[in-house]
């Protein structure tokens, strides 16, 4: 066998591949007398089928997985010895002007692509800086989130008024586009909360409202054609709700209103420790805190992004695009030519930040353990357990049911690259200048 690379350019090849009768007969001939101890065919026992008679039936077929299997071992055995990155996988050039008898004295000649990964410096030190945001708590923030916590804690009253922050129990029915009740229409009594109300003109068309009274709806207008929340409120499908263009006749039958509960030491030892607050100073002190803290994350995710934008365009990185598109229509057969346009800088762009985090790894020998795959996906099962129980798991518990979340090799996969990612994001971080600023979080929202 002579296995032969030509370099079309920095990021294209063609691997050439020879194969003569005595590298394959021998094999094959083995394969034949498996098959033939095997077979159960009428007329004979089984494991008493000649091999010839196996040969006569069977042997082009096995031929061609023959050759198939050895040319596969070939490729991959060829690309490993020689230390040759690819991206994707070797395509075989197809050559209609070739033609095989199959006969097993035939000298074949396979011709495939490949798509070479590219070479680069990654030249990242602490003249390259990098902002990173301190989030403070603006006042508005603050505002909200004291708010929300005192609704939580709150009690549910029935004004005879209803205002923004309200909620209207009342019956919707679809109406025609002369206004009139729309016969065998949608009709359903739900709750609309006027403060998801996107329209200004429609929210403030909800205030003011009795028990009795009549609106009239613009579903689309009213929710910005947010078909989630449509199907919702009037118990039908998201597919009927993003077509859905009729008005709905409003009748309030109830409203609720959720009022704050008082700043006193009741409230305050609901949420916090006995005796930890006892001020609304110390109340927006605490909740500051906590806000600032959940802040650090989003400041650290808004950094991971920046850091990755700041190295792509800096490295500059070219892939063999072509190849690569080729590539993916090859596995994945439902992929339109529109689905690969549309979603191909995506793909790119995450392929090019994968190959410098492997080039981060190899380069600095940072190590991903597995040690560490297993207390990512436990921090990760924890979370999730805590959301549906306030009972945490025993560690034996929480051990076990990672391990068989781990067995699952796409569990594993993604775990692994989610710790390999956060690895060289903290080396990253070493090596570049966090140029540290202070925001409001009300401005940090605009910054995304």
């Amino acid at each position: 066998m002579n296995i032969t690379q030509e370099k079309i350019n920095n990021l294209n090849s063609v691997l050439t591949v020879k194969i003569q009768p005595e590298d394959y007969r021998e094999r094959v001939e083995k394969a034949i007398k498996t098959q033939a101890k095997k077979a159960n065919l009428p007329g004979f026992r089984t494991g008493m089928v000649p091999a010839s008679h196996i040969k006569r039936m069977y042997g082009k077929s096995i031929l061609v997985e023959e050759i198939n299997t050895l040319l596969s071992d070939s490729i991959n055995n060829y690309i490993n010895d020689n230390k040759i990155e690819i991206l994707g996988q070797p395509l075989p050039k197809i050559d209609n002007s070739k033609e095989f008898n199959w006969d097993y004295n035939d000298e074949f000649e396979f011709n495939y692509e490949l798509g070479l990964a590219p070479e680069f410096d990654l030249n990242l030190s602490a003249g390259d800086k990098i902002p990173y945001y301190q989030i403070k708590i603006d006042a508005e923030t603050l505002a909200s989130r004291s708010k929300n916590l005192r609704k939580s804690y709150g009690k549910m009253t029935n004004p005879e008024v209803s205002a923004e922050d309200d909620v209207l129990y009342s019956d919707l029915v679809q109406l025609s586009p002369d206004g009139s009740v729309f016969e065998d229409g949608i009709s359903n009594t739900g709750s609309v909360r006027i403060d998801l109300i996107a329209d200004e003109a429609t929210k403030k068309s909800l205030t003011g409202l009795k028990i009795g009274d009549v609106a009239e709806l613009d579903i689309q207008k009213a929710f910005d054609k947010n078909e989630t929340l449509i199907a919702k409120l009037l118990n039908i499908s998201e597919e009927d709700a993003k077509d859905l263009q009729s008005k709905f006749r409003l009748t309030v039958k109830n409203i609720n209103r959720l009022e704050e509960a008082d700043l006193n030491q009741e409230f305050f030892d609901k949420i916090f420790p006995a005796g930890d607050v006892t001020t609304e100073e110390d109340f927006k002190g605490k909740i500051t805190e906590e806000l600032e803290g959940m802040m650090a994350q989003n400041a650290d995710q808004k950094l991971h992004n920046d850091i990755i934008t700041y190295g792509l365009e800096k490295v500059q990185l070219e892939l063999p695009d072509e190849f690569l598109k080729r590539w993916l229509k090859v596995t994945n057969e439902k992929l339109s030519d529109e689905e690969l346009e549309g979603g191909y800088n995506d793909f790119a762009r995450n392929l090019k930040w994968t190959l410098i985090e492997n080039k981060i790894i190899k380069d600095n020998s940072i190590e991903i353990k597995y040690e560490d795959v297993l207390a990512s996906a436990k921090q990760k099962l924890d979370a999730q357990f805590r959301m549906y129980s306030p009972q945490p798991l025993s560690e034996e518990q929480l051990t076990q049911y990672t391990v068989q979340f781990l067995q699952n090799k796409e569990n594993a996969n993604r775990t692994f690259e989610e710790v390999k990612g956060q690895k060289v994001f903290e080396y990253l971080k070493t090596v570049v200048t966090l140029d540290k600023k202070e925001i409001e979080y009300n401005k940090f929202i605009e910054l995304n």
